[in-house]
């Protein structure tokens, strides 16, 4: 496999030398089974080329792992009926890039935390960033208006 590396569990899985519960698979793209899973039905996208972040692979293999991920969440949304898939792309702990897909409900616990941490990122972004954010609401309000009302004018002469 290109861009093998030694001792890498995941690279040992998509070279088949691991043992791991297939789901889906492409040409750039595995999908296996969590076998530790936050809830039923987690799964793992891995690119088959070994690279830490999925922002270092090619824009072929970027389309094969997001198009593997859209497959696999569609077919999670058939089984499980969550309220949606929770998407999320690691590489840190296992420098080898990997998505996670996590079937998610209204109050679970996974929703509680992400929940919990944009909270935590919009209030460090403080008074600023809500005054900033609604200076441009209003000013593209403006515009809008502005060109409605000379759309308007000029429809009249």
């Amino acid at each position: 496999m290109a861009g093998e590396t030694k001792g890498c569990v995941f690279c040992e899985i998509v070279a088949g030398r691991a043992p791991a519960y297939r789901v889906f698979e492409n040409t750039h793209a595995l999908v296996i089974l969590d076998i530790q899973p936050f809830t039923e039905g987690h799964c793992l996208v891995l690119s088959k080329r070994h690279t830490t972040f999925w922002h270092e692979l090619s824009a072929e293999e970027n389309v094969d792992l997001f198009a593997a991920a859209n497959t696999v969440a569609n077919r999670m949304m058939t089984a499980w009926k969550p309220d949606f898939v929770c998407l999320y792309a690691r590489g840190r702990r296992i420098p080898h890039t990997h998505v996670f897909l996590l079937p998610t409900y209204g109050g679970d616990v996974l929703d509680r935390a992400t929940r919990a941490e944009a909270g935590r990122v919009f209030e460090s972004m403080g008074a600023d960033f809500a005054l900033a954010r609604l200076v441009d609401h209003i000013q593209r309000s403006r515009l809008s208006t502005s060109s409605a009302i000379t759309a308007s004018a000029d429809h009249h002469r």
